[in-house]
């Protein structure tokens, strides 16, 4: 229901949603795809749904807990041929945040 979404960042508008990974076996939504085309040299890029702050059906916006040159500056998704555990690490990594499989305590 968000594809085609705004994004916007902490300090402002900075794509649109394009895709959304879930995982088969839970059912888990895993990423956002953000395109960032509407920057200069924009590119694809994924975004956890935990950073997600408001999705605001009414303006067709949702609102994550980034900023603009964070987002630019992340690891550019290509296909789903890269995105394994090394490339999410790297992920989270940029973003400076836990991944999604590490558990409390490890």
């Amino acid at each position: 229901a968000v594809i085609g979404y705004h994004i916007h960042a902490l300090d402002g508008e900075i794509g649109h949603v394009s895709a959304i990974f879930v995982e088969e076996n839970t059912w888990a939504i895993r990423y956002l795809v953000i395109d960032t085309s509407n920057w200069w040299g924009g590119h694809k890029v994924l975004i956890s749904p935990e950073w997600v702050d408001e999705v605001s059906w009414l303006n067709a916006t949702v609102s994550i807990d980034l900023d603009r040159q964070t987002i630019k500056d992340s690891p550019e998704y290509l296909s789903m041929k890269q995105l394994n555990r090394d490339f999410e690490t790297g992920i989270y990594s940029h973003y400076g945040r836990p991944g999604y499989w590490v558990v409390d305590g490890d």
